[in-house]
C-alpha cells in the first residue's frame, strides 16, 4: 500500500509473510489484513551459531539456539594460512549441519519461515534435502549472532508491519 499527502511527502506500508494488499488506501482496512499464518517459522543463521522456532500465531511452539566453535582468520601466511581456512570451513559445515539437523526437526511440513543472519549460511542449512518443504517469504532478517534474545526480536520484527516514509 502507499500513499501520498498534499505536502508531497509518501509512505509505502509492507504486510509481513510476504503478504499483499490490493485494497483502498484505507489504515483500518490494511491493518485488518495482517495475520499470521497458522503455523510458520524463523530460522536465523550465521558462521558458528543458529537460532530455530516454530509458532503457532504469536506462540512458540518450540525452538532451538545454537552454536558451535568457528575458528576466526588468522595473519599467518603460507601453509599455515591454508590449514587454518581449511579447519574454519570444516567448522563451518559442521555448524551448518547441526542447524540442518535442529531445522528439519523444528520446522517439519510445509511452513512459511523467515530467514535471517548471513545470506550464504541461511542457504547452507536450506540445501539440506530435508527441508525442502519449507517456503521462504519475506521479510529477509540482517540479525546479529542468533542468541535467545535474538530469537525474540526476530520473532516481533517478522510479523511487524513495514512503513516507510519519506517527507517532501
Amino acid at each position: 500500500m502507499t500513499g501520498r499527502a498534499e505536502d508531497g511527502s509518501y509512505f509505502s506500508a509492507r504486510l509481513p509473510f510476504g503478504a499483499t494488499y490490493d485494497g483502498p488506501a484505507d489504515a483500518a482496512a490494511f491493518g485488518d489484513a495482517v495475520a499470521h499464518p497458522g503455523r510458520w517459522g524463523v530460522l536465523l543463521v550465521r558462521k558458528g551459531g543458529f537460532a530455530i522456532a516454530r509458532l503457532a500465531g504469536e506462540r512458540v511452539e518450540e525452538s532451538k539456539v545454537g552454536q558451535r566453535h568457528v575458528q576466526g582468520r588468522t595473519k599467518a601466511g603460507g601453509q599455515s594460512q591454508q590449514r587454518f581456512a581449511r579447519r574454519r570451513d570444516n567448522q563451518a559445515r559442521q555448524a551448518y549441519e547441526a542447524a540442518a539437523d535442529h531445522a528439519a526437526r523444528i520446522l517439519t511440513g510445509s511452513l512459511p519461515v523467515v530467514t535471517g543472519g548471513d545470506r550464504a549460511a541461511v542457504e547452507a542449512v536450506l540445501s539440506d534435502r530435508r527441508l525442502a518443504g519449507v517456503s521462504v517469504v519475506e521479510p529477509w532478517l540482517p540479525v546479529p549472532d542468533p542468541r535467545r534474545a535474538t530469537l525474540d526480536a526476530a520473532i516481533a520484527e517478522a510479523a511487524a508491519i513495514r512503513l516507510d516514509v519519506t517527507n517532501a
